[in-house]
């Protein structure tokens, strides 16, 4: 079932799974709120569409965050949907990979989930209803060589993702943690331009509109984890049972 709800928030709008999430919520009528720092992307993921407002804002900014769910909630209306899509992945071997560059990954890509999470859900609970998606990946569950410290910062999605929906099981709030393999989306540049893992060779690459769609079919059949594509659970599987064959896998793959 597509999204009914009347207003949005997506996180890293200004792109990628965050512009097609925020396209999706307006095709159904919705008023969307967009949160990025890009500003020419807000711009450009606005354009046309009527009801779509934008907010530049770091997502790491907890102070910043709060004032413009406050700011959206007074001027358009209560939120009943949130995509936390804001994420930066920049590869590199952990001990290659700047230390200040670690740490911004992980202000950005859980500490920014821990802003929106605080900052709306509340209100929803209050409310009784909403639907908080929670954008991790496989690598959540799967870590490889080159993505060692993206890769942490999805394992700590996943697993705060994972306790906020049991703390509040019973709110009125639908959660989902949504786990999808590589995304055709500018996120896979940032890689690209550093080191691109050949492990990654082993996954299937969607397009950001089939996640999307698996999203709606989660939410609609109360599913809390959302595996998009065909290998994608299979995969993870395989990481929990086999991890010492994975790692020779991986190791095999990129030569050390």
């Amino acid at each position: 079932m597509a999204y009914s709800g009347k207003v949005a928030l997506i996180t890293g709008g200004a792109s990628g799974m965050g512009r097609v999430a925020a396209r999706h919520c307006s095709s159904t009528g919705a008023s969307v709120a967009i949160l990025d720092l890009n500003e020419a992307g807000l711009e450009e993921a606005k354009a046309g569409q009527s009801d779509m407002h934008s907010f530049k804002l770091d997502i790491s900014d907890s102070a910043a965050v709060s004032e413009a769910v406050d700011k959206i909630e007074k001027d358009i209306g209560p939120i009943d949907r949130v995509y936390n899509a804001a994420a930066i992945m920049p590869s590199a071997k952990l001990l290659d990979q700047d230390t200040s560059l670690i740490l911004k990954m992980m202000d950005i890509n859980y500490g920014g989930l821990v802003n929106i999470s605080k900052a709306t859900v509340p209100k929803m609970i209050e409310r009784g209803h909403g639907d908080f998606i929670s954008f991790a990946s496989m690598a959540g569950f799967c870590p490889t060589m080159y993505l060692g410290a993206y890769t942490a910062t999805k394992f700590a999605v996943v697993a705060y993702t994972e306790v906020l929906y049991h703390e509040n099981l019973k709110s009125g709030v639908n959660f989902a943690c949504v786990c999808p393999p590589l995304v055709n989306t500018p996120l896979l540049e940032q890689t690209k331009s550093s080191v691109w893992p050949e492990t990654l060779k082993l996954s299937e690459t969607l397009e950001p509109e089939d996640v999307i769609a698996a999203i709606d079919k989660g939410i609609d059949k109360g599913k809390f984890y959302v595996f998009p594509g065909r290998m994608t659970r299979m995969n993870v599987m395989f990481a929990k049972i086999f991890p010492k064959l994975g790692w020779n896998i991986v190791h095999r793959m990129e030569g050390f």
